[in-house]
């Protein structure tokens, strides 16, 4: 079974940049299962119900998030909704909306398990730890017919991205990580089968500051004073992972980037 996870899709770029290229990687690498981040699919910080079915036309099955979920208080309702096929952090808070990991069917018609958890090193938000969020949601699916288990970590620091992965190898298929934008070359499978990489990428402007305008961010480093972030134009980039998982032990067999530049539309 081959998974794709895309990074951050950042707003309207984000999204043009998945509808243009999508179609083709899944054909390309035989995809089987696609999920995306989303928790900056709308003006490049919270979820629309509209962005959803936009990136499902597009051949995205399965959305995660990250601690911008909740920026954008509309996709709230929906948020429990299992057909909305969004997750947000696991690790948040009891009694929050919506849930932090779901059990969804890919084309094959195989179980995956998809886990969102959000970091706590240099993340403003207070989550509860991760590592002990995950061992409680693996001891809940103990002995279900499982074809891989996904994990998005939802990250700022490698350090913790990497930790996550190795506590958690040999027990899911990949852990990935996003928040960042920026994708890491650290693509590997660890010791005891885990597919593992610190960060997955973002899709939007390819030419800006992790999606937003360079000079407004230029600014305000320069200055220290307070700026409204606007959405960078120009060329696009895609950037997703690859991972290919065996079925049957659901340990990963590969790992590859995958990175497309799209010029303007």
């Amino acid at each position: 079974m081959k998974i794709l996870l895309i990074g951050d899709i950042c707003a309207k770029p984000g999204r043009r940049a998945v509808l243009t290229v999508l179609p083709e990687i899944k054909k390309e690498n035989g995809i089987d299962f696609v999920i995306a981040n989303a928790e900056n699919i709308r003006h490049g910080s919270g979820v629309g119900e509209d962005n959803l079915k936009e990136m499902r036309s597009a051949g995205v099955d399965f959305f995660t998030s990250g601690n911008h979920v909740y920026k954008n208080k509309d996709i709230i309702p929906f948020m429990d909704n299992e057909r909305m096929g969004l997750i947000r952090p696991a690790n948040y808070p009891p009694g929050v909306p919506g849930k932090g990991y779901m059990v969804a069917k890919t084309a094959l018609m195989k179980n995956v398990l998809v886990v969102n958890l959000l970091g706590r090193l240099f993340i403003k938000e207070k989550s509860d730890c991760p590592f002990r969020a995950m061992d409680a949601i693996l001891e809940e699916h103990k002995g279900m017919d499982l074809a891989a288990i996904i994990v998005d970590f939802h990250a700022e620091a490698t350090s913790e991205k990497a930790a996550l992965a190795h506590y958690l190898d040999g027990r899911v298929s990949a852990v990935l990580g996003t928040h960042t934008h920026v994708a890491t070359a650290d693509e590997c499978i660890l010791e005891g089968g885990t597919a593992f990489q610190s960060d997955v990428g973002f899709c939007g402007p390819a030419d800006s500051v992790i999606g937003v305008d360079k000079k407004i961010i230029i600014h305000h480093f320069l200055t220290q004073m307070p700026v409204k972030h606007e959405i960078a134009a120009g060329p696009m980039i895609f950037n997703a992972t690859v991972v290919e998982v065996d079925e049957k032990s659901g340990k990963a067999v590969s790992i590859a980037r995958v990175a497309r530049r799209i010029d303007a539309l």
